[in-house]
């Protein structure tokens, strides 16, 4: 999807339409702009030809472009149609399928999915009108960006603010992702943990480590365009963006994340919808046949039970835990309640072990398929295929940190795959590459393992 035609209509939003073109033509995307005559009383042609590169559009009845059906020809070119802003008036134009400018005639004539984002006054917004028009675009397949929330030109406060340039760009790379990503893991359910784990020593102190959580986040990203619901537990204090589609939960420590990921695993999280799944359109496949034996965590038939009652109850349970999180392997036995003063040569601590969050959760849900990560600095293989088998996990990715160029600080990773003998696969090596890559790569395997188990 690199053909995307760019339509504004008339509101004042219209002027970050010019940022939001911008940034489609720096994300590699060929920009053709449609503009009504609405949208060039706030923002002139000139300004959208300059930033895109390409001739604006906008009359139907231009002599030059229709001597060689212009309409016809920007309809066929386009792979998507973007609408930003979309006013009112032209939801319900759409709605109503005319065809009286070069905006509409475009839309009617192309197989190019469109995606709407409307923008106008709160009050126009919540009108039944604009409900019922966008209800019936829904129904007839245009795909609608919500407007955000806060403070309006007009001085309202409320639902209609076109969402900023940078929000746009990645409703659309989410979007041409889903076009192109096999979707392996549509109707799952991923946790995913990321990032490091804080263990305060005082109010002002804390042990913890060099996890960005970049890895993490670049999974949750490659899962929601592979088709997943994602839910993304960030430890520590990752300043992150939230991937679009993610629900995300911020926690400290470690004992603050397996309490979240037992929820989050459960569907109990009060961050989470308890809706009931359709299981004709969703079906929640569990890899119950894939011979977990847990006979030192005494789960087995009643965990499954459970599953089924949570289930039954309308609580949609985790289907896959991904442990990308760095996690502290010792926190103090007590942090202090006030500051420690320097007032010696040395201090010790007292540590005690943390809860192996992995382990713990793989353990207790036969059910789930459990990936692991293992970040390494000697003999990878040999404490990956340990992790492997002591946590009886299904996948473990690993990857070397000593190495500078993709350490921690580093955008870009390279990774070994080991999975469990039950899969009789052999390793995988992912060369190094950008994380979102690597992450890419990552969702394939595990939505290829899953598959293929249930195919067994």
């Amino acid at each position: 999807m690199s053909n995307i035609v760019l339509a504004i209509t008339g509101g004042i939003a219209a002027y970050k339409s010019a940022i939001f073109a911008r940034l489609l033509v720096k994300a590699g995307f060929d920009v053709r702009v449609i503009m009504t005559t609405g949208a060039q009383a706030f923002i002139t042609p000139l300004t959208l030809q300059a930033l895109t590169g390409n001739e604006v559009h906008i009359s139907l009845l231009d002599e030059q472009a229709e001597a060689g059906m212009g309409h016809i020809e920007l309809a066929k070119w386009a792979d998507l149609i973007v609408i930003a802003p979309a006013s009112a008036n032209t939801l319900a134009r759409l709605a109503m399928g005319m065809a009286d400018d070069l905006l509409t005639t475009v839309c009617l004539a192309t197989t190019a999915p469109v995606i709407i984002a409307p923008a106008m006054n709160q009050q126009m917004w919540a009108h039944p009108a604009v409900n019922l028009n966008v209800q019936t675009l829904r129904d007839m397949n245009y795909q609608i960006i919500a407007p955000a929330s806060g403070e309006q030109a007009c001085g309202d406060v409320g639902a209609g603010r076109l969402p900023e340039p940078e929000d746009l760009l990645a409703e659309v790379q989410l979007f041409t992702a889903m076009q192109t990503t096999p979707q392996l893991l549509a109707g799952k359910r991923v946790v995913i943990t990321a990032g490091p784990t804080v263990e305060g020593i005082d109010p002002v102190r804390y042990l913890s480590n060099h996890s960005t959580g970049k890895m993490g986040f670049a999974l949750a990203r490659a899962c929601v365009a592979a088709g997943a619901d994602v839910i993304l537990i960030a430890g520590g204090k990752v300043a992150l963006p939230t991937p679009l589609n993610v629900t995300r939960i911020d926690v400290l420590s470690a004992q603050d994340m397996l309490k979240a990921a037992q929820q989050c695993v459960d569907g109990t999280h009060s961050a989470l919808q308890y809706l009931p799944e359709d299981a004709d359109e969703h079906p929640h496949e569990h890899s119950h046949d894939h011979s977990h034996h847990h006979d030192d965590c005494g789960c087995g038939e009643e965990h499954q039970h459970e599953h089924a009652e949570n289930e039954s109850a309308g609580i949609k349970v985790a289907d896959i835990f991904i442990a990308t999180a760095a996690v502290a392997d010792y926190r103090t036995l007590e942090a202090a309640p006030q500051k420690i003063k320097k007032t010696q040569d040395a201090m010790t601590l007292n540590l005690v072990k943390n809860p192996d969050i992995l382990a713990t959760i793989s353990l207790a849900h036969p059910e789930l398929f459990v990936v692991g990560f293992a970040a390494e600095t000697q003999d990878v293989e040999h404490y990956a295929r340990g992790k492997l088998v002591s946590k009886d996990l299904d996948l473990i990715a690993c990857n070397d940190v000593s190495r500078a160029d993709i350490g921690f600080a580093s955008d870009d990773n390279a990774m070994q795959v080991f999975f469990s003998e039950r899969y009789e696969h052999d390793n995988v090596i992912l060369e190094k590459a950008s994380k979102d890559e690597i992450a890419e790569q990552l969702a394939t395997i595990i939505g290829e393992t899953i598959w293929q188990r249930h195919q067994a």
